[in-house]
């Protein structure tokens, strides 16, 4: 019996949770929703503009524009639904059983926690909480593409401690330490009965046939990571703003268990040969993942007393992901699996207007290209090109408390996937968008 499917399976559930966040959000598995006031004008002059503490993440530099102590938190609830609108085949040719999987998605709020204290002498300090990068995603149970995907979570929770500086009346930089968790679980079927087939001396068995032995599997692992920003804000006059910043890629080392369910007749096959006897065993995994930079470039202008409009552009390196190369504890050979994603970019244009003293109304497109292409594109990731709608506005309820809301549509071009596993493969598009609803609360003291 051959090894090469058992990890096989692994690579591709791993490769493939850590994908599926695209299609929650931005690009690849990122996750903008740090800051709700920003959202509402789809993200906008993130690195310029000032009154939001999400800065402490976003460009630190801005930090030294503050006054006194900040406290902000945001909630967004991010609505994802997508499904299956193609076809499988097992190895045989034959349609796949099962239902096209419902809706993979569902209702995830990505919470985000900010602080920043502003000292007397151009000096700034922050702290945030924050998830960078994260999914949750699941189809129904034997679904046609159990053996490409079933379950995935992937949780990604940054701690940044920043601080800034003025260097000048119109000029500051600042730095920050980011401290990482990343935990990943994901799951799906394993045909056992296509990998009996494939080897002549169990081909007779009944049960040796594409879809009648049906296993599951299930791996978790997490790690720490380290990381750091740098960013700097320019105000060449005092309506207008320019910001740019930088976030370094973050290295893990996940670690955790791999959860084999194999069906009773099938264990009793590769028990019989100790040849076999090791493989599909609960047991020790591992895969190294690589967070991509991330380049921000921000504008704001203010055009008069109530008029404002803000542009972003930022890169995501996500050519960091070429492979994912799983590693086990037992004697079994890696396995890798071909990423080959390439670096995308968000631009992004707002506005803001100031309709009374209580009321802001903003709003916002964007474009935001995916890193993916068709060749490696799998049911964990259909994902492309989307576009971003926002709007949004601040309640000023008092001089020190602030309340914003936002609301976003995110829709992809026309997500197809076109995917051989083991014999099964899956072709077609997929129906999906998201609709992203925030509320934060920002208090000045």
């Amino acid at each position: 019996m051959r090894k090469i499917p058992h990890v096989t399976v692994l690579a591709l559930g791993i490769a493939g949770a850590m994908a599926f966040a695209s299609n929650v959000q931005a690009a690849g598995f990122q996750l903008k929703e740090n800051s709700v006031k920003s959202q509402g004008s789809s993200f906008a002059g993130t690195a310029a503009k000032t009154g939001d503490s999400s800065v402490v993440v976003n460009n630190p530099a801005v930090m030294t524009q503050f006054e006194g102590s900040t406290f902000q938190i945001d909630v967004t609830a991010i609505d994802l639904n997508y499904e299956f609108e193609g076809t499988a085949t097992d190895a045989f040719g034959r349609p796949m059983t099962g239902s096209n999987g419902g809706d993979a998605g569902g209702v995830t709020p990505v919470p985000a926690m900010s602080y920043i204290r502003k000292l007397d002498n151009g000096v700034a300090l922050g702290a945030m909480v924050s998830a960078p990068f994260g999914l949750k995603t699941e189809y129904e149970d034997n679904w046609v593409g159990r053996y490409f995907a079933h379950t995935s979570d992937v949780q990604i929770v940054d701690l940044t401690l920043s601080g800034a500086i003025d260097i000048t009346d119109r000029f500051s930089v600042g730095i920050g330490a980011i401290i990482s968790r990343a935990d990943v679980t994901l799951s799906k079927s394993v045909d056992f009965g296509t990998l009996l087939y494939s080897n002549p001396a169990t081909r007779p068995l009944p049960f040796a046939l594409p879809q009648a032995a049906d296993g599951f599997v299930e791996i978790q692992g997490d790690d720490n990571g380290f990381g750091w920003l740098v960013g700097a804000h320019f105000r060449p006059t005092d309506n207008f703003a320019l910001g740019v910043s930088y976030r370094s890629e973050i290295d893990y080392e996940l670690a955790g268990t791999a959860d084999w369910t194999v069906p009773g007749n099938v264990a009793a096959v590769f028990g019989a040969s100790p040849m076999t006897a090791p493989l599909f065993l609960d047991g020790p995994g591992g895969a190294k993942l690589t967070t991509p930079s991330l380049l921000q470039i921000g504008a704001h202008w203010q055009i008069n007393e109530r008029f404002a409009m803000s542009a972003s552009f930022a890169e995501t390196g996500w050519s960091s992901l070429e492979e994912v190369r799983i590693e086990f504890g037992n004697p079994d050979p890696d396995a890798v699996e071909p990423f080959e994603w390439s670096d995308s970019t968000f631009a992004s244009l707002g506005a803001e207007y100031k309709l009374n003293d209580s009321w802001t109304l903003r709003g916002g497109i964007a474009d935001d290209q995916t890193p993916t292409s068709l060749v490696h594109r799998t049911p964990r990731l259909p994902d492309d090109d989307r576009r971003w709608y926002s709007i949004g506005a601040t309640w000023a309820v008092s001089d020190a408390l602030d309340v914003n809301f936002a609301f976003s549509h995110l829709k992809p071009d026309d997500p197809k996937v076109d995917i051989t596993a083991g014999g099964s493969r899956m072709v077609g598009p997929f129906d999906g968008s998201a609709n992203l609803y925030g509320v934060s609360a920002q208090y000045r003291f």
